[in-house]
């Protein structure tokens, strides 16, 4: 009798205890509906009620099952538990992210891996929901795709503790990602591709070409046309180089991180390598990089010492145009000539110009990047990475004139980011078959720059960032390792815990 009411007491203690677990899961899952703001959650309340108090439904049957079942099961229920969990964490709250290259040297290094919050501008709702967790959009080893393109779902954004601000370091996914070839190394160089075979061709086949500088702009926009469909036609019948070419969402392209230099509404123009805002000019970043013309003595060793504390790297030597010989033995570098071209820091070149036992002169390169690389890239501008604009960056809900002499800038965004059919002829505009005198924007674009300037893929060359492209903000440097060294002295240790926003 004393061991039946016993059991009882102990059945009545689990349930409460079930039902104390079911009522915070519900309300915490509830929280995150309403934050969401996506009610069509609500269909699994009823599994979760099940899990907790009916049990209707063996979730976990395995454990009945014979010993090799069961210790496979075991695993795979925990692999899939993980999964769920890191898509889930990595979806809406925060996400590893490695600084690849050096186009935000010296502020971001080579090497620095990131604590990125989703939560900073608010999580984007998966576009792309059917996708296989710590992948962006290729499955390792097979190379197939990682993620199903149906569902797609419509941008939409959580609201999130801020918005981007001015100077702030942002992950976004690549703009120009949009279409890509599919050979691996090709993928994020489609539409250099386009123009650079297009313009090859071009001038093979034609003994005269046309120089697009002397055509109107109606004229230039038909040039440019012939040129990319030459090029989008030679990589279309040559997969055996480049592969197919293909299209990624939104959400699966490529992610890359920049200083957001010009916020939605503000005109941006660049004098003589400042970014100047509305007539102001923007502060630099302590740490910018250009490239500089450095002229070396006969015979001039760089050691590794000095590299260190210069903040010079191999990759900063490997972008000039001058080539090094290394004396590994000894840890030093030499110059095959005299002349290198190489980015620095405005503090590195003033103490190399100081080094009067290693350098005869140095001087800042100007008027960097040729204009055909540059945004937009079916119209003559004559800008260069140092003096670009103006331009008006594009704002939800405000209305810009559009004309001929403009619409090579604001084509992309309306057409592409934003779905509209967009089309010129005899110097009129037609949005989706009517003619248009003014286009008002349904999202808010962004200006993003890499504080290595003279290396630096970014707005210069394929224009605004979508508020859609979004990603979210860089928090802390939770690792950092020096890929020029090896061991304990390739960890950057006054790297470690360091706060992004503290790098300006």
């Amino acid at each position: 009798m004393a061991t039946k009411k016993y059991k009882k007491e102990k059945k009545e203690v689990n349930m409460k205890l079930q039902w104390a677990k079911f009522i915070v899961v519900l309300a915490l899952y509830l929280l995150f509906l309403y934050w969401v703001k996506s009610w069509l959650g609500l269909i699994v309340v009823p599994f979760i009620f099940d899990a907790y108090i009916t049990k209707k439904i063996n979730w976990q049957w395995w454990k009945d099952a014979e010993k090799p079942v069961r210790a496979v099961m075991s695993w795979v229920d925990a692999i899939v538990f993980a999964l769920v969990a890191v898509y889930f964490i990595n979806q809406f709250f925060f996400q590893n992210y490695v600084i690849p290259s050096s186009s935000l040297e010296k502020s971001l290094l080579t090497g620095d891996y990131l604590f990125v919050s989703k939560v900073s501008y608010g999580p984007r709702i998966p576009q792309t929901p059917l996708t296989m967790p710590l992948t962006q959009h290729t499955m390792p080893l097979i190379g197939t795709k990682s993620y199903l393109e149906w569902p797609h779902w419509d941008y939409r954004r959580v609201k999130g503790l801020g918005q981007v601000q001015l100077n702030d370091i942002v992950v976004f996914n690549y703009p120009a990602g949009d279409t890509i070839c599919t050979e691996p190394v090709y993928q994020t160089y489609f539409y250099d591709l386009c123009y650079g075979k297009g313009r090859e061709i071009y001038e093979t086949n034609y003994p005269n070409p046309v120089d697009p500088a002397n055509l109107n702009h109606q004229q230039q926009r038909d040039y440019f046309d012939f040129i990319y469909a030459i090029g989008r036609n030679y990589l279309k019948n040559n997969p055996h180089e480049y592969g197919d070419i293909d299209a990624r969402p939104t959400d699966r392209r490529e992610n890359y991180v920049k200083r957001c230099v010009g916020l939605p509404g503000q005109t941006l123009q660049i004098k003589d390598r400042i970014i100047y805002l509305d007539g102001q000019p923007n502060k630099e970043p302590d740490n910018v990089q250009y490239r500089y013309e450095v002229l070396f003595h006969e015979g001039a060793q760089l050691n590794d010492d000095l590299l260190k504390d210069l903040a010079i790297t191999r990759e900063d030597l490997d972008v000039s145009l001058g080539e090094w010989s290394s004396l590994k033995d000894y840890g030093y570098l030499i110059p095959y000539n005299r002349h290198v071209v190489m980015p620095l820091t405005h503090r590195a070149a003033k103490a190399l110009e100081e080094r009067r036992d290693l350098v005869d002169t140095i001087a800042i390169v100007k008027g960097f990047g040729q204009e055909q690389d540059l945004y937009p890239r079916n119209m003559v501008t004559g800008w260069t990475c140092d003096n670009y604009g103006p331009i008006w960056i594009p704002k939800k809900g405000e209305s810009i004139d559009l004309n001929i002499d403009n619409i090579a800038i604001y084509e992309r965004p309306i057409r592409v980011y934003e779905g509209n059919e967009l089309e010129v002829k005899n110097e009129q505009i037609y949005i989706n078959g009517q003619l248009a005198k003014s286009y008002t924007f349904k999202m808010d674009y962004y200006w993003m720059q890499g504080d290595n300037r003279h290396n630096s893929a970014d707005s210069r060359y394929w224009g605004f960032v979508p508020e859609d492209h979004i990603v979210g903000k860089p928090i802390f440097i939770w690792w950092s390792s020096d890929p020029d060294r090896s061991g304990f002295k390739g960890i950057r240790w006054n790297r470690l815990g360091r706060m992004v926003d503290n790098i300006k």
